[in-house]
This record gives C-alpha cells, sequence and structure tokens, in this order.
C-alpha cells in the first residue's frame, strides 16, 4: 500500500512504473467505490503502460479532508497527487464520478492530461434534486438504504443473475464506504457543471457507457460526447453503470486503441 499526503489529506494509491517512456494510464472510478474496479484492467494493460490508481477522499483508504466537498477537491487532489509522483501527460480514465474529476483535470491542468476516456459519465451528472433525495436517504438510513436501488442501476440483470458472489463484493464495498464521503462526494457530483466547458477539450477523448447503464444512460453519455470537438462514442454491450467490472475486455480494448491512436 502507498499514501502520499497532499492537500492536508492522504490519498492512497497504486503506481505501477512500466518503466522509462512508457506512456501512463491515470484511473479515477466512481462513487461509493475504490480503485478496486480496475482491477482486470490494470491485469491487463499493466504489461505495456504505467498505471496510477487512487482512492478519492472520503473513500477506500483515503483520508476524509474538510466536508462537504466540491469537485475541485478531487479535481486538485488527482492534480496533486500527480505532482507528487511527477507525473504528467496521461490518458486519463475517469468513470461516473472520476469522469467528471477527468474533466476538470483537463480544464485546470491541460499539462497533466494527454487524453480522456470518459466511461458512464456526462458534464452533467443528474440534478439537485435526485441528489438532494440520495443524500438524505443515506444521512437518515446509511448505505444500507441507497444498496438495492443503486446495484440496479450499476450492474444489468445478467450479473445479478449469473455472478452473485461478485455482486456482494461490490455490496460489501458499497455499504463500506463513509456516509459522511458519500454525502459530501455527492454535492460534489450535484454541483459539478461541465457543459459549458465541454467544447474546450482539445485532446482525444473517447466517451463509452454500458447498454444497460440505470446511472448515466446512454443518450445522456451521448450528448456529452456530442459536446466535445471530434470525440468517439462507445456503447459497451451487456454492461450498467460500471463496465471495467462487468465487461472488462470490452473496456480494454478502447483504452488500448485509445493509446495506440495517441
Amino acid at each position: 500500500m502507498k499514501f502520499a499526503a497532499v492537500n492536508s489529506i492522504t490519498i492512497h494509491y497504486q503506481f505501477l512504473n512500466a518503466g522509462v517512456g512508457k506512456p501512463l494510464i491515470v484511473f479515477s472510478n466512481s462513487l461509493a467505490t475504490d480503485f478496486r474496479i480496475w482491477q482486470d484492467c490494470v491485469n491487463d494493460l499493466s504489461v505495456d503502460y504505467s498505471i496510477l490508481c487512487y482512492d478519492k477522499r472520503g473513500h477506500g483508504l483515503s483520508g476524509m479532508g474538510v466536508i462537504p466537498y466540491t469537485i475541485d477537491d478531487h479535481v486538485n487532489d488527482l492534480a496533486a497527487l500527480m505532482d507528487h509522483l511527477s507525473l504528467s501527460d496521461a490518458v486519463v480514465v475517469g468513470l461516473s464520478v472520476g469522469g467528471l474529476i477527468a474533466q476538470g483535470l483537463y480544464h485546470s491542468r491541460p499539462d497533466l492530461v494527454k487524453a480522456l476516456v470518459l466511461c458512464d459519465t456526462a458534464a452533467k451528472i443528474g440534478n439537485a434534486e435526485m441528489w438532494n433525495g440520495r443524500l438524505q436517504m443515506a444521512r437518515d438510513g446509511g448505505m444500507a438504504a441507497l444498496v438495492d436501488a443503486n446495484m440496479q442501476r450499476w450492474f444489468s440483470p445478467a450479473f445479478h443473475r449469473d455472478r452473485p458472489s461478485d455482486l456482494d463484493g461490490f455490496i460489501a464495498m458499497f455499504t463500506r464506504t463513509p456516509v459522511a464521503g458519500y454525502v459530501a462526494t455527492g454535492i460534489a457530483i450535484r454541483d459539478a457543471d461541465f457543459r459549458d466547458q465541454a467544447s474546450n477539450i482539445s485532446v482525444p477523448t473517447t466517451c463509452l457507457v454500458g447498454d444497460q447503464d440505470g446511472s448515466t444512460p446512454p443518450d445522456l453519455v451521448r450528448a456529452t460526447a456530442d459536446m466535445i470537438p471530434g470525440s468517439k462514442f462507445e456503447i459497451v454491450k451487456e454492461a450498467g453503470h460500471i463496465p471495467c467490472a462487468e465487461q472488462p475486455a470490452a473496456v480494454i480494448k478502447i483504452i488500448r486503441d485509445m493509446m495506440a491512436a495517441i
């Protein structure tokens, strides 16, 4: 395990150095998960590329910091971590709120970003009414009050039917997320809006989404892709909100295609 003190908190991370001159991929994960959701992708891609994964504040083994958060807090944490490790020119792969962080990193620190892979995310995710309702449920009933609905949005019916042990693992990851970290990050998502800046993205960008995503549906992700000049849009079949866990081979291919293109 590796930890770095940045922005007055401790960030848990994993850096796999593939060697001098190897391109860098940075993974940023979704709400109520930790960086283990990328493990299948990391196992494959680390053969050829350097990899940075991390737990954002309020998640996994990272510190809580001062709450509530803004999306800039999350963006600044990733920028500070990359500076701490002397990393730049990364292909940043972000899922859901991780995709918002990836967009924010490009807008604030373009020197760190060589390309973007935006997974199951958007320039604007949800609305205040939706987020306020979910956050109040978490405050009142803890993470257990949200878990069933989230698992339905996150994973396809086939995943629920055929992979019960994997589903149990994701339930454990979700319910062990601190309520304070979930609520603080939910506020950051609620208030984040990159729609006016999306047309300024000039690095190669691919937006992908699971065809059965119940959190950021394909039409929402496609609308964000349409805002970004020259971006590609990919649908991952038989996947919900976390295709890197449900259909990792498809996600790996999209990332490898991006790496080859740049």
